[in-house]
């Protein structure tokens, strides 16, 4: 039997016709489902699965649409999101094309919050480590916001009621819509570039939605608020609301009027305080100088009269003169009684046995005297002998027979301690435990 064959179609042609048929029915369609398994290279293209509880689908978002949104799509998020089906021909797949998604549930801008906060707060820009304090008394005050809004004028007049000495240099820019967030970084930059001579910078604005405050959400303003070599005060909206600018603030006003109260002190309680300071400092100086005067009264009292202390040394002087000269006496008759009691002796004993006993004594006071005399001697040969043991350890000559040697600039004779103390082509002299050598450097600094 004979099959008679329809039209056959190449994978190819199929695959076009299947394409065109999605795209020619499913042009512009909203879909509903949870993200996973985002990917995106460096082209920028987003590329994730779309899937409920049963199925599943790829979709993806080109570079020029995702730059648009102000959230990224993460792991585990329900979106709702408006595209075209397409198929991808190399692979025969079926994919979702979008031009736009947003959230379900939460909004996009307080999505994109969290994340930017997140991820900056991980890089350290939020440290409590590197806010700086304010100035007491600032000269020059910077403020970045709109020249037109209520918060200018209240901010204005706060400082100029509380301390009308203060300069104000305003910085205009808008604080909402697309361009905001470059001009407001811009000027913070710019003030910084100004030098020292402004010293803190109010950030601000007065209320509003989100979406008004959310110039002060941006990444560039929060960078240039991190990289400010001034201190800067954020101070947008009301009490409730929080940017990003208000954590990478060195210091968070509540509302724009709280900023100006918080950089400028009221000047008459200001001179208050300094009166205060000063009758505190006299008194102490007061309590101070009485101390000392006290104790210089005390140590006058303590003196006695250089004469009255001659007085005393002479009496001394004489009651030492007494005790010596009756001290001799007493030697003096104790030596004659000895002399006469021996003179007897002599005139009365045989004068052999006087010789032998004589001779007798001398021997013995010879070997006495010899004996003493000759621990004595012992005794000085050890203390020597110790003294110069102990002068050969601490001598630096017995160090350099080690194979040490002792370093010296030339000609001032400075010890040598650090490579990093001579410099190239200087000259040093080199003492070893057998002479030395001059030397030149040829490379300083060397570890």
């Amino acid at each position: 039997m004979e099959i008679r064959r329809a039209f056959v179609y190449t994978v190819s042609q199929l695959t076009q016709e299947i394409k065109d048929l999605l795209g020619e029915h499913f042009i512009d369609i909203w879909v509903e489902g949870e993200v996973s398994n985002v990917r995106i290279p460096r082209s920028g293209h987003i590329y994730f699965t779309l899937k409920d509880r049963w199925s599943q689908m790829r979709a993806l978002i080109f570079k020029q649409q995702a730059r648009d949104l102000p959230f990224t799509p993460e792991d585990g998020l329900h979106i709702i999101c408006r595209g075209r089906m397409s198929l991808y021909e190399p692979r025969g797949e079926y994919q979702l094309v979008l031009d736009y998604m947003e959230p379900k549930g939460v909004g996009a801008l307080q999505i994109a919050f969290e994340q930017l906060k997140s991820r900056l707060e991980a890089e350290g820009l939020f440290d409590e480590e590197r806010k700086r304090s304010l100035p007491i008394v600032p000269q020059r005050i910077g403020i970045v916001t709109s020249p037109s809004g209520a918060a200018i004028r209240d901010m204005l007049q706060i400082v100029h009621r509380r301390f009308p000495n203060v300069e104000i240099l305003i910085y205009p820019v808008r604080v909402q819509g697309a361009e905001s967030p470059l001009e407001i970084a811009q000027a913070i930059r710019d003030l910084n570039a100004l030098g020292d001579t402004t010293e803190v910078i109010i950030v601000g604005r007065g209320g509003g939605s989100l979406e008004d405050l959310w110039a002060f959400n941006d990444e560039r303003v929060a960078r240039a608020i991190y990289e400010s070599r001034i201190p800067i005060i954020s101070a947008v909206g009301h009490e409730t609301d929080f940017t990003i600018a208000d954590f990478v603030a060195d210091m968070r006003a509540p509302t724009p009027s709280a900023a100006a109260e918080l950089v400028v002190r009221e000047k008459a309680q200001l001179l208050r305080s300094i009166g205060s300071l000063d009758l505190r400092m006299m008194s102490c100086m007061r309590q101070h100088v009485e101390f000392l005067r006290g104790r210089a009264d005390r140590a006058r009292k303590g003196l006695i009269d250089p004469r009255k202390r001659a007085e005393g040394f002479f009496k001394h002087l004489d009651e030492l003169s007494h005790r010596l000269t009756s001290g001799g006496h007493r030697i003096v008759m104790g030596a004659q009684n000895r002399a006469n009691s021996l003179r007897e002796k002599l005139l009365y004993r045989n004068p052999r046995e006087r010789a032998g006993e004589y001779g007798s004594m001398v021997s013995r006071l010879a070997r006495d005297l010899s004996g003493a005399i000759q621990r004595r001697i012992w005794q000085t040969e050890n203390q020597v002998k110790q003294l110069v043991s102990n002068l050969d350890n601490l001598s630096p000559l017995a160090i350099l027979k080690r194979g040490y040697s002792i370093t010296r600039k030339y000609p001032s004779d400075e010890i040598v301690k650090d490579a990093g103390a001579v410099t190239k082509g200087e000259r040093v002299k080199v003492k070893f435990h057998r002479g030395e050598i001059l030397c030149e450097v040829e490379e300083s600094g060397l570890p």
